[in-house]
């Protein structure tokens, strides 16, 4: 059975102590306490070791983490603490700059295959290349079997 995996990437508007930041994780965690009583999270990677290329400015985040399947992922995104949390995002992060997308999706037959190294890998990908059955967004999805997927 393959599994979605999904790669997020923004940098806060304020230092990671700063008021509206520590906002932000407050968010971040009842996000994640949602994510997991969906039953459909299967891992989440913590950040807290990923080193950025020293050109690399502001105060990024990331998130990567691992679902059951991609209809899941998506009504998650798009419902929930999350939706509101997309719908506040301007209050904490970035806007985003040209060549830059917030995240990307890929399958993965085993957690054992995911990793920051292959999600570094699968979103420069898609900067590169745009959705492919590789790396792909919600607008263009794949299937685990690379066929167009039309999410719903």
């Amino acid at each position: 059975m393959a599994l979605i995996s999904i790669f997020t990437y923004g940098k806060l508007n304020h230092p990671y102590d700063h008021p509206a930041s520590r906002d932000f994780y407050e968010m971040g965690y009842k996000v994640m306490r949602q994510a997991y009583v969906s039953g459909y999270l299967i891992e989440e990677f913590s950040s807290d070791r990923v080193s950025f290329p020293e050109e690399t400015k502001g105060y990024p985040v990331l998130t990567l983490t691992v679902w059951k399947n991609l209809d899941a992922l998506y009504r998650f995104t798009y419902s929930g603490k999350h939706s509101q949390a997309l719908r506040n995002r301007s209050r904490w992060v970035e806007q985003y700059q040209e060549k830059h997308f917030p995240y990307v999706v890929w399958w993965s037959e085993n957690v054992k295959d995911v990793s920051w190294e292959e999600a570094f890998k699968r979103y420069n990908y898609y900067l590169q290349h745009g959705s492919t059955p590789f790396a792909f967004d919600f607008k263009h999805a794949f299937d685990e079997k690379g066929e167009t997927y039309k999410l719903k």
